[in-house]
């Protein structure tokens, strides 16, 4: 009996699929529309296309461990229509905490429902920590004998880098990739019209010259800063910093008044590498996810 809490829960939702098998009845063709990006601190996204269907990429919790949390409690169950994780890091693959219809762990190919098609492209995590505060591939070895340079790493130092289409749009989600992969995943990026990509003052995931190499090869229409230190949400022990730094120094950047920001294809059209930061809005009540983190807590 020890065992039978452990794994997914979607055994213990109340909620079902009605709602999919109306979308799936929708024969209605695929159209452009204002697709909305919204939110939720960390690496956690969600996006929504014309129809109504909701991709959450990368929900959060603290290590199973509980000896190294990164947030002052897990990541807010949330309904969600899709859910997918990039790589298997405490910071991005808390798909148990959504209540998902369909959830894509690392996926690897295509996937498509309605008016959405969500593409993973098989790739490995960051390992250069040059530009970082401190060595965590020393940290890695010394404390958990794993030599995480590719190609002989560890399961959990692969990435899945994540495109969804929809709406007209091709939004990629970039989790925590290496930022020189090699040239057949850049020719299966294609055209990417808003990049989600890690950006923090501590440089954790990649340093700030590898986020521009990034942004020159792709070049798309949006970039969106993501992994950075969020006061109330992210602990000072994550050694995460603001984005705040990097976003001032560039040259069209915009600061988001909210959680929530609608795109539609010719409304970007005219941008290039232009900046939108959400700052530190997210898009769930944190009080009450403060309240009740604390009251699971007592």
């Amino acid at each position: 009996m020890s065992e039978l809490d452990t794994g997914l829960t979607a055994w213990r939702m109340t909620s079902n699929h009605n709602r999919m098998i109306e979308l799936q009845a929708d024969r209605s063709p695929a159209r452009e529309g204002p697709v909305e990006i919204a939110y939720f601190g960390s690496s956690a996204f969600r996006i929504a296309s014309p129809k109504g269907v909701s991709v959450m990429v990368d929900p959060w919790r603290n290590h199973p461990s509980r000896r190294w949390d990164w947030y002052f409690h897990d990541f807010p169950v949330t309904e969600v229509d899709i859910g997918a994780s990039t790589h298997a890091h405490f910071d991005h693959d808390a798909l148990h905490r959504l209540d998902a219809h369909v959830l894509l762990d690392r996926p690897i190919g295509r996937y498509e429902f309605a008016d959405v098609v969500i593409r993973g492209i098989a790739d490995k995590h960051a390992t250069d920590s040059s530009a970082a505060l401190y060595d965590f591939k020393k940290i890695h070895a010394a404390f958990g004998g794993a030599n995480i340079e590719p190609p002989d790493n560890p399961r959990s130092w692969d990435n899945c880098l994540i495109t969804v289409e929809t709406g007209g749009l091709r939004i990629l989600h970039w989790g925590d990739n290496r930022h020189n992969p090699p040239p057949e995943v850049w020719e299966a990026l294609g055209r990417i019209d808003i990049a989600l990509l890690p950006v923090d003052g501590s440089q954790h995931v990649m340093g700030f010259a590898m986020v521009e190499h990034i942004i020159e090869t792709l070049r798309p229409h949006v970039v969106i800063p993501h992994h950075y230190y969020i006061w109330d949400v992210v602990q000072r022990q994550s050694t995460l910093q603001s984005a705040q730094p990097w976003v001032d120094r560039r040259r069209a950047a915009e600061k988001l008044d909210g959680p929530r920001r609608s795109y539609s294809a010719a409304d970007i059209r005219h941008l290039d590498r232009a900046v939108h930061f959400f700052g530190d809005h997210v898009a769930f009540d944190r009080e009450a996810w403060h309240r009740e983190g604390a009251a699971t807590a007592g």
